[in-house]
């Protein structure tokens, strides 16, 4: 625990070397919250009475917002390309000489970057959520909050164990860098990220049957727990037994995927050789 606190204060440290440019970059994500609510207006036509799969314009909004939130806990921009460039360059060789585990240093790292990138951004976010609050319907029971605090970790987790998993193809890959787009490309599907998945079992709308396994079965996989659920479950989408379930689910999701992130590790390092330097 000690070097986990040394790592964590050390890489805080870092991020705030470059401050003013950490929190320009911060700052510039807020922009695309003005192109979702003129987007999502465009495809309402301006109404806020017409339906569309169980959403109206104020919901997407809200939605949209709830996304961003998600995003911003899920997201590990370049994890997985810095551990495949480690392996491939073999800057790997620190975490196996010395007295740190690679895993663990990547996690408290990520940790550190949304500790700082969180201490720049409260007051956008509060800003933000303050100026849009006319698009929720109403606000949040104390249970809907702990559940949308829960699942703003499991995101992070599972976001973090998915990227590392990715990256660690890379001990029998030279070259990753399609997995990643691939990887990138499904995840924003999946996700959420681009529409509610509420949304999408209505293809199979010709097949009730189809339609409710597909709306069942989505959740089953990691990907809703990056993005979506946190954000449906603050619109209410989830309830009662179901809320729990789906917080079950996402947890048994970062057991799993540490498991196979320890597992494909050790394996990994086995099979690594490197010479000189």
């Amino acid at each position: 625990m000690r070097a986990n606190w040394f790592i964590l204060k050390t890489c805080i440290s870092e991020r705030l070397t470059y401050r003013g440019d950490f929190a320009f970059a911060t700052l510039v994500r807020f922009l695309p919250v003005v192109t979702q609510v003129f987007l999502w207006t465009a495809v309402y036509a301006g109404s806020t009475t017409r339906e569309m799969n169980g959403y109206r314009l104020h919901n997407m909004v809200a939605y949209a917002l709830l996304v961003m939130v998600g995003r911003a806990f899920s997201s590990m921009p370049g994890l997985a390309g810095g551990i495949a460039r480690d392996v491939r360059d073999g800057t790997i060789k620190k975490y196996l000489t010395q007295p740190v585990d690679m895993l663990a240093y990547l996690f408290w790292a990520r940790v550190a970057h949304k500790l700082v990138y969180y201490f720049v951004a409260t007051l956008p976010f509060a800003l933000v959520f303050y100026l849009c609050r006319g698009f929720f319907d109403e606000a949040p029971d104390p249970i809907t909050v702990v559940a949308f605090v829960l699942s703003l970790v499991i995101a992070f987790l599972i976001g973090f164990l998915m990227e590392t998993l990715i990256g660690l193809i890379s001990f029998w890959f030279l070259e990753v860098s399609s997995l990643i787009f691939i990887f990138m490309m499904v995840n924003y599907f999946l996700s959420g990220h681009m529409l509610p998945l509420d949304w999408l079992p209505s293809l199979f709308s010709r097949w009730p049957g189809v339609e409710e396994f597909a709306r069942r079965g989505m959740m089953y996989l990691p990907f809703p727990y990056l993005a979506y659920f946190p954000a449906s479950l603050m619109l209410g989408k989830h309830g009662g037994a179901d809320l729990w379930i789906y917080l079950g689910v996402g947890g048994v999701w970062v057991v799993l995927l540490f498991a196979a992130n320890r597992i494909v590790f050790v394996r990994g390092v086995r099979r690594y050789s490197a010479f000189g330097g």
